[in-house]
């Protein structure tokens, strides 16, 4: 059995941030299949722990995390350092933070 990986941009359909209140930023990404959500799942790849080291953030930080079967995603919210719109705050509608999700590389078989 050849093992391999491929970029979570490959798998998802859509990999998103945005708002989710003033202080929070949230982050979902949905799969069309129940294949690729499970592949992704089963990887552990994407774990609260493993999204708070790649964001860089202290894991109590990440205020939900959840892999929803139903709709074939994985949703997350981490609290912001500055409420949305705070002086300096270079993405007031939180929806640029997604790119690092984009390259994560999930084992394959």
């Amino acid at each position: 059995m050849i093992m391999g990986t491929a970029i979570l941009q490959e798998l998802a359909k859509t990999v998103r941030s945005k708002n989710a209140g003033t202080d929070k930023i949230t982050f979902d990404i949905i799969f069309d299949n129940k294949e690729n959500f499970d592949l992704v799942c089963s990887s552990n790849v994407i774990t609260k722990a493993s999204m708070a080291e790649l964001f860089n953030v202290a894991e109590d930080r990440i205020t939900d995390f959840v892999q929803y079967e139903p709709a074939n995603a994985i949703k997350f919210t981490i609290l912001r350092d500055y409420p949305s719109g705070y002086p300096g705050d270079g993405d007031i509608f939180g929806s640029q933070h997604y790119p690092p999700l984009l390259t994560l590389k999930i084992p394959i078989n």
